[in-house]
């Protein structure tokens, strides 16, 4: 079975009845809130360089805003991209969240989905959260000043072998 840390050090199972009963007693909304409003990984460039948008409106109005959009072709068909690092994060939130596209409307990790479910605490969610960011900042130390072929061989070297 999934286990967490609990504070005391000792192990507890999670994805119990009792974990899912306190997720779905701090509701759906105010996961979302306690997990992305500390995280940010999906708009910092970490895990997507861009998100396809739905519309030339939707692209058009956040152009107004003063964010990166880049125009593409996608499977034969016009679109256009919000480009990553969004220039609307500051810190881990969004400053145009009333404004936010759809795709970042909608989006969910599967980390928020695994809290909503019960399957993992908000707090050891947030751990989640927390060596994802150690492990990025090593990575961005440990690249520093490489080109591009440096840069992959690093990675291949430091993850691969």
């Amino acid at each position: 079975s999934k286990e967490a840390s609990s504070p005391a050090g000792a192990m507890a199972p999670v994805g119990n009845k009792a974990q899912a009963a306190m997720n779905s007693a701090m509701n759906a909304a105010n996961i979302t809130d306690a997990l992305c409003a500390n995280c940010g990984l999906c708009c910092d460039g970490s895990l997507f360089h861009d998100v396809e948008l739905a519309d030339a409106d939707e692209a058009d109005g956040l152009e107004a805003l003063r964010l990166e959009i880049e125009d593409g072709d996608d499977d034969g068909k016009d679109a256009e991209f919000l480009i990553q690092p969004c220039r609307a994060l500051k810190g881990t939130r969004c400053s145009v969240y009333a404004h936010r596209p759809e795709c970042c409307r909608t989006f969910e990790c599967g980390l928020l989905r695994d809290a909503k479910a019960g399957d993992i605490s908000v707090e050891a969610a947030l751990e989640v959260v927390a060596e994802a960011r150690r492990r990025i900042d090593g990575v961005q130390r440990g690249r520093a000043g490489m080109g591009k072929s440096d840069l992959e061989e690093f990675l291949c070297v430091r993850f691969l072998t």
